[in-house]
C-alpha cells in the first residue's frame, strides 16, 4: 500500500504562507475564543459490541477559531449500519462557511491547485464510498485538513459503533494536559488488538507504548513466530516497527510527523491515527480509556 493512501495515517502538513498556510493550520487554536459546541444528548441506545455501526447522526465540532478564523466541524448519517451521508466543512465566527467563501477558494486553489470548494467534498464522498477513514486519500494541496478529516471520521465512525450521539468536542489546539492517556482495541483482529498507552508531562509527550496483545496477554512483540514470518514476507517485524513508530512520535511530538515503517505502512498508519485521537483526549484531558469497538472482517 502506498503512503498515499492513508489506512490511518496521516501524512506530513503541506506549509504556506500568508492566507492560506495551506489547510495546514486550519485547526490551529484562537485560544480566546469563548465558544463551545453545543453538546447532544447520548442516545439511549445500548452500544453494540462488534463493531458494527447503529443508525443515527454523529457530530463532531471544534471548540477553537484557528489564527485565520476558521474552525471544523463534521458529521456522519448511518442507515442500515452504513455511512449514507458525511459533511465537514468550517466555520468562522459569523457561521459562514469556508466552503462558501469565494475569495478563499480562489486564493488557495491559484497558490496549491485546490480549494475547500473541491477537497472537502472530495474528502466527504470518499468517507462514504470506502465507509472507513482506511479508504480516504490525502487530497493534494489540501493535507492538514485531510489529515484531520481522517482523524475526526475514525472518531465519528468509533461513535456509531458504540451508538453514542453525543456530539464530540475536540478542543483543537490546546496545550495537552499532563497525564496518562489510553487506548484499547476491544475486538481481536488475527489473534491481536491495538493496546495504546500515551503519557504527557509537562506538556510533552514523555512516553509511547503502543502495541498489540492476544487473548493471553502475549504482546505482539513478544511473538517470535509472527515476527519471523512478517520480517521475510515484508521486511521488518513489529520487533522492529512498534519500538520504531513510538520513539517517533515521543521525538517528534506530533501524530502527522511519525515515520511510516517501511513494510508496516497499514500499522503505521493506524498509529498515527490512534495518537492523533489520544492527542485530543489530552487537550481535553480525558484521562478515560478510549473504547474501540473495531470492526473485525471475517479471517
Amino acid at each position: 500500500m502506498e503512503l498515499k493512501k492513508v489506512a490511518m495515517g496521516i501524512t506530513a502538513v503541506v506549509a504556506s504562507s500568508m492566507l492560506l498556510v495551506a489547510c495546514g493550520n486550519d485547526n490551529s487554536s484562537d485560544k480566546k475564543s469563548s465558544e463551545e459546541p453545543k453538546q447532544s444528548e447520548t442516545k439511549k441506545t445500548e452500544a453494540k459490541t462488534d463493531g458494527t455501526m447503529t443508525d443515527g447522526t454523529y457530530k463532531l465540532e471544534e471548540k477553537n477559531f484557528d489564527d485565520k478564523g476558521w474552525k471544523a466541524f463534521a458529521s456522519i448519517e448511518v442507515k442500515d449500519g452504513k455511512i449514507t451521508k458525511a459533511s465537514y466543512d468550517y466555520k468562522n465566527k459569523d457561521g459562514d462557511l469556508k466552503s462558501e467563501d469565494a475569495d478563499y477558494e480562489k486564493a488557495m486553489k491559484d497558490k496549491v491547485g485546490t480549494g475547500p470548494q473541491e477537497y472537502l467534498k472530495q474528502l466527504s464522498d470518499a468517507l462514504v464510498k470506502s465507509q472507513s477513514a482506511s479508504g480516504v486519500d490525502i487530497v493534494t494541496g489540501a493535507t492538514h485538513s485531510s489529515e484531520t478529516f481522517i482523524n475526526y471520521a475514525n472518531q465519528l465512525i468509533q461513535a456509531a459503533q458504540r451508538a453514542d450521539t453525543t456530539t464530540i468536542s475536540i478542543n483543537n489546539g490546546a496545550d495537552m494536559k499532563d497525564g496518562k492517556y489510553n487506548l484499547e482495541e476491544q475486538n481481536y483482529a488475527h489473534g491481536y488488538r491495538v493496546v495504546f498507552a500515551m503519557e504527557v508531562k509537562d506538556g510533552k509527550i514523555a512516553t509511547s507504548d503502543y502495541n498489540y496483545v492476544n487473548k493471553d496477554g502475549q504482546k505482539k512483540t513478544d511473538d517470535a513466530d509472527y515476527e519471523k514470518n512478517m520480517k521475510e514476507k515484508s521486511g521488518t517485524g513489529p520487533q522492529e516497527y512498534i519500538p520504531a513508530l513510538n520513539k517517533s512520535l515521543v521525538d517528534k511530538q506530533s501524530p502527522a510527523e511519525v515515520d511510516t515503517v517501511s513494510g508496516a505502512t497499514n500499522s503505521s498508519n493506524q498509529f498515527r491515527i490512534y495518537a492523533a485521537q489520544l492527542e485530543n483526549a489530552a487537550q481535553n484531558g480525558n484521562t478515560d480509556t478510549i473504547k474501540v469497538y473495531n470492526k473485525v472482517d471475517e479471517e
